[in-house]
């Protein structure tokens, strides 16, 4: 004879097991998840990188020369800023045509009268009306930054100034073509005193109104950073994203150290409560793809990767400026060879209580290795050092 026996139904206690145990599975799954989206969104950053390194290079091979940082037209006459871009452009428009971005190039390159009268290599790169400047191109975005572009095109990708501050901004020139060497914008002497300044602390890749080539690479392509990323502002005063507007000046007889910028002497930026964000009056970063101004697109190798950046109250170039990104821990660099690299926050950055090159005081003359440990090194193109982030 046989029997049958009935399966009962789940008891309530074993239902609940099953829901916490697949709760368990999923709060495990959901950080991989993001972990691997964010390792998605690095490795397109640092293909964006790897593109403008690219378009660098190809630049070069075409004019035997990089782009100019703060290149463009002089001043017009008339001194309005829709006649002239007042050589304010950044590099990242002189490598649109290397970076499949040739329609866009010859918008710029040409006049044009879509919402105004537009001359040949455009306007001031803060003028909103002039629809190039307002363009946002991908390749000069970083995905992993959430910070939404209202107006004018973003950048996460920056000019390497070197580590010096003193005119480093506009290399020491005026906006009158083809650049002269004076401390008005309007002169048209060249001062040897300014001259003999401003070349002491040109000691990036890039040079502010001034052409850069392979051959000024001395210290070698491989030990010098060329470009770097610099996170976007979302206008919550963080200090990844924006800068701080303080008082006292960064030229030359400056006393200003870096470690004052950082909140820790003369110069209050960070919120004691809450150290990752600023006080005080702030200017957004990257918030102008082809504005060549330190806040917009270009970063000192002074204070380490998401570090403060500062500047002189109401002024958008003078001071120190990091780099940073919205990647966990540090941010991409590109090297002058072509190579992109991983900087961490924590790479040694020398003696931040010490102010910067300068041609005036007890500082560091011309010449001198960076005060600023392996950061600053990698960060000039001929002082001597050849150390590497290998």
């Amino acid at each position: 004879m046989s029997t049958s026996r009935s399966r009962s139904a789940f008891t309530l206690v074993e239902l609940l097991v099953v829901i916490a145990i697949i709760g368990v599975l999923v709060g495990l799954l959901l950080p991989a998840v993001q972990a691997a989206r964010e390792a998605a969104r690095r490795m397109q950053c640092g293909n964006n990188v790897k593109q403008i390194g690219l378009g660098l290079h190809n630049y070069h091979s075409a004019y035997q020369m990089f782009p100019m940082q703060m290149g463009g037209t002089g001043r017009a006459p008339s001194g309005s800023s829709n006649a002239s871009n007042r050589l304010y452009l950044s590099f990242t428009v002189g490598i649109l045509p290397f970076i499949e971005q040739q329609p866009l190039w010859e918008q710029i390159s040409n006049p044009n009268n879509v919402g105004g009268n537009w001359p040949a290599m455009g306007p001031t790169p803060w003028t909103t009306a002039y629809r190039p400047w307002t363009t946002q191109v991908n390749t000069y975005r970083c995905p992993s930054d959430p910070a939404v572009s209202i107006g004018l095109g973003y950048t996460n990708y920056a000019a390497c100034l070197g580590d010096a501050a003193n005119t480093v901004h506009n290399g020491g020139r005026s906006e009158v073509s083809p650049g002269f060497y004076h401390n008005e914008p309007w002169g048209t002497s060249n001062l040897g005193w300014l001259t003999q300044r401003s070349t002491a602390c040109q000691r990036g890749a890039f040079t502010a109104r001034h052409f850069t080539r392979f051959r000024d690479i001395l210290d070698g392509t491989s030990n010098t950073i060329q470009v770097g990323e610099i996170a976007c502002t979302q206008n919550q005063r963080s200090v990844v994203g924006n800068v701080a507007r303080v008082g006292g000046a960064f030229a030359g007889g400056s006393p200003h150290t870096p470690a004052d910028c950082n909140g820790d002497g003369a110069l209050t930026t960070r919120d004691p409560a809450r150290p990752n964000f600023l006080l005080g009056n702030v200017r957004g970063r990257g918030t102008r793809w082809a504005d060549g101004r330190l806040t917009y697109s270009a970063f000192q190798t002074i204070l380490p990767p998401n570090g403060v950046s500062c500047t002189v109250d109401n002024d958008n170039s003078e001071g120190y400026f990091s780099a940073g990104s919205r990647h966990q821990g540090g941010c991409h660099v590109l090297m002058t060879d072509g190579a992109v690299k991983f900087v961490t926050e924590s790479i040694e950055a020398g003696n931040q209580n010490q102010a910067p090159v300068q041609t005036r005081g007890p500082w560091p003359p011309a010449g001198s290795p960076s005060p600023y440990g392996l950061w600053g090194a990698i960060g000039t193109r001929a002082s001597g050092e050849t150390q590497s982030l290998e």
